[in-house]
Formats: C-alpha cells, structure tokens, sequence
C-alpha cells in the first residue's frame, strides 16, 4: 500500500544534515522557505543546503568598522555634555579614559562570546545561545535554529532573544540610524547657510537621500560597504588628527590657561557623573558591531580580539587628543555654549579654511551611519571550548559599571520617561506570546516572507 506525498507547508523548514529530512521548527533558519507553485520542484526533487555569509571582511575591514561605527557625530558634539557633567577640564579627560576603558573590557566579553558563538547577529545570537537548551545543543551539533518550538512545546527561553531583537529593530537601531544621517544633513547644508540655521525641510531631504545612498550600498555589495567604511574611517582620522594637531601648535605657543587648575569644579554628585559617562559613551557607540558579523569575519578566532585590542585603545587616543586640542583653543565656557564644538573651533582656528570641518563631519556621520546598518542586518557552558577568553574580573566590572548607569540617573533624575520605556520594553511579550509561545501563524505571512527573501536576495541566520 503506498503513502501519498504530501509537500510541506511553507511554514516548515527543511534542514539536510547527512541526508536527513528533519521538520522540527516552524520558521525557517539558514534555508528559504519552500515555494508552492505547481511548478515548483517538490520536496523529494530539493536539497538544501545551509546558507551561511561569505568571509569578506578583512583584519584591516573590522578595525575600520569598529572605528568608523565608533567616530561619527559624537566626538563633535558630546564634549559639551561631557563638561557639564564633570565639571571641570581635568575630570573631563579622566572620563574620556575611562569611558575608553569600560568599552574595552566590555568589548573583550564580547570578543569571548563572539569567537565561541562565531554567529552573525550579536547579542541575539547570544541570547539564544544562553537561554535555550534545546537550541544551544543544535547549534553545538552543528544544526539550523531560529525562532519557534516543536510542535507540542511550549517554552519562554527565547523570549530574552525576542525583546531584545524588539527593542533593538523598533528603537535602538532605527534611532541611532536616524540621529546619526541627521547629523549628517544638518553639517551637509550648514555651510550654505552661514549665518543663520538652515531649514528643517533642507535638512530633512537631505537626510532622506543619504539614508537611501547608504541602504542602497548595503544592499548591493558587502564589499561595497566595507570599501566606504574604510574610505570614511581614514577621513575621520584625519579630521581628528587636524584638531589634535591645532590643538598641539596652540599648546607649543603657550596657549596652557585652560588646562591650569583643570580639576577645579568638579562634581561630585554619582548622578550627574553617570550622566556624563552616557554623553562620553555615545561618542564610543558600535564598539560592539563587529560582533554582529561574526560570520564574515576572516579568522575572527584570531580577527575578532585583534580588531577590538587596535581599534578600540586607537579610537581612545583619538578622543583624548582631539580633547587636548578643543581645550587648547576653546574655553570651558565656550565649550559649554557650543551646539557643535567641531564647528566653532573650526571658526577659531581655521579662518577660511573652517569649511572643511562640516565636510569631515559629513563623512564622519556617513561612515558611522553605514556601519551602523551594516552591523543592524546580521542580527552558560563552562566547558565549552572558547578560543579566547577573557579574566572573570572583567566581566563582572562591566556588569557592575552597566547596573551603575542604569540606575544612577533613575535616582538622580526620576522621570515617567523611565516607565515607559520599561512599558516598551515589556510590550515584546505581547507579540512573543501568541506569535512565538503559542505558535498563532498567518498564512499570508509566507507569502510576503517569500516575496521579500526573492526580492531582497537574503535568508534568516542560523540561530
């Protein structure tokens, strides 16, 4: 008696591993869902093979991603709020070695993680890994998970992978995104309007067309990113060193009186300092974004810890110095009262030449906003074998320091702004529960998920 065929739903997904058809999950992760048309080969004619992103990101590539998601409009504008915050010239200086400091550890964590997960995806990928058995046992077997459960189960350990990839996609990403290209279109038009702010309208087109430039690159070559990003990342280098140089002359000139008695005014209040470290550590933004293409990394066993050991400590040095350069030629006060600290020190050094400025700015935001979305579209085992690891201590300060800003402007500065974010934050449940926890699915979802894999050439990752 013969068993008629039946073709899979394209809610299933189909993983070969030695041959083997294994329909275990209900979304597909690393294959692209089957397509129904009459015409399309059935599931006994397809093999699929795991689709994993090609190694073409370079040791040189990843310090240029690292640095260039690093310095964007951040290094111009936060040495304002870092004065604020500290106080005075010399606790502002500590800050900015510190803030460098806490980055590094926190980075090697992730180098940690990143060289034991070698996964696109960042903390998603570590989340799953943490919280799911079932899935961590896969992927240490060498098989495809992403999101969804057996059929039968029921199980909240993908919920933490879930509400961070919630509040990732719907407000870190898109926000840090969107300040960072309107950065870049507020400095593009500025030099056309001189003497008085440019319209909102101009810059808002023109944030539009470099949003659309920069999504473009991304989505036609890997390569074509990288290339930009290291283009961008040189640029920026050399507007840092323009700084630190004039910075340097001004001292050699005699032109110390800002730094005499540096320490005087400073604060010493927990809150106002945690608010300081938050401005210095939005200049540090992306030192985590070579984590999230892990899997187009050369190497990254080797890679991954190189890139953060140059990069980071390189990006430090360049802030301090552009630091020494800005108070070299600028008061505290005038720091202080400065929208864009680049700008005006431009116009004090720089004459007819302060033009440039913006236009290193422009470049710097560019290549900060491309890294960005490049880093944006990859998104317990004491045993395991970890290629690099990191002493206990670091991770445990990192931690600490995390819980510190956290809470430290929660008591300084209670607001209901605090409480919806928590209400945001938790709002994730809602969908997990019925669309991942239950399993509730919407057949036209396939539809559209297959149109958009088609027209965007792309396919989930394997975690």
């Amino acid at each position: 008696m013969s068993r008629k065929k039946t073709v899979p739903n394209a809610a299933d997904f189909l993983v070969l591993k030695n041959g083997v058809e294994n329909h275990t999950a209900r979304y597909p992760a690393n294959t692209m869902l089957l397509d129904k048309r009459p015409d399309a080969p059935q599931d006994d004619q397809v093999k699929t093979e795991k689709v994993e992103l090609k190694r073409n990101v370079s040791l040189v590539s990843g310090i240029a991603l690292i640095i260039g998601t690093m310095i964007g409009s951040g290094i111009f504008i936060s040495p304002k709020g870092m004065l604020e915050g500290s106080g005075s010239v010399g606790m502002t200086l500590v800050l900015w070695l510190l803030c460098g400091l806490l980055v590094t550890m926190g980075a090697l964590v992730y180098a940690e993680l990143g060289t034991m997960i070698p996964e696109s995806g960042g903390e998603h990928a570590y989340l799953m890994f943490t919280f799911d058995k079932t899935r961590r046992q896969n992927l240490k077997a060498g098989a495809a998970v992403k999101y969804g459960h057996p059929k039968g189960s029921r199980s909240f350990a993908q919920a933490p992978a879930f509400v961070y990839d919630w509040v990732a996609l719907f407000i870190i990403r898109p926000t840090m995104f969107a300040i960072m290209a309107l950065a870049l279109g507020t400095y593009a038009v500025k030099p056309f309007y001189p003497d008085c702010d440019p319209p909102e309208m101009a810059i808002k087109l023109t944030t539009a067309v470099a949003m659309c430039i920069i999504s473009f690159i991304n989505c036609a070559s890997v390569k074509a990113a990288t290339y930009v990003q290291n283009i961008t990342t040189f640029t920026k280098l050399l507007a840092l060193a323009i700084i630190s140089i004039g910075g340097i002359v001004m001292l050699l000139k005699g032109q110390t009186e800002n730094f005499e008695d540096g320490f005087q005014g400073t604060t010493s209040e927990a809150g106002t300092v945690a608010i300081a470290f938050y401005n210095g550590l939005w200049a540090f933004d992306g030192w985590n974004s070579l984590n999230f293409i892990t899997e187009e990394l050369k190497d990254p066993t080797k890679n991954l810890p190189r890139a953060i050991m140059i990069g980071i400590p390189l990006t430090t040095l360049a802030y301090i110095l552009a630091n020494i350069g800005y108070l070299a030629v600028m008061s505290k006060e005038e720091i202080m009262l400065s929208h864009a600290v680049a700008v005006t020190w431009g116009d004090r050094m720089l004459g007819v030449m302060s033009w440039i400025i913006p236009c290193f700015v422009v470049a710097s935001t560019f290549g900060s906003s491309n890294g960005c979305l490049f880093a944006s579209g990859r998104v317990t085992e004491p045993n395991m074998y970890r290629p690099y690891k990191v002493p206990l201590p670091i991770p445990i300060i990192v931690l600490l320091a995390s819980i510190y800003l956290v809470i430290a402007p929660i008591v300084q500065n209670p607001g209901s702004q605090f409480v919806y974010a928590v209400i945001f934050i938790l709002a994730g449940l809602v969908l997990y529960v019925p669309f991942i926890y239950r399993g509730i699915h919407f057949k036209f979802i396939d539809t559209v998920t297959i149109v958009l894999q088609k027209l965007l050439q792309l396919a989930p990752t394997g975690n």
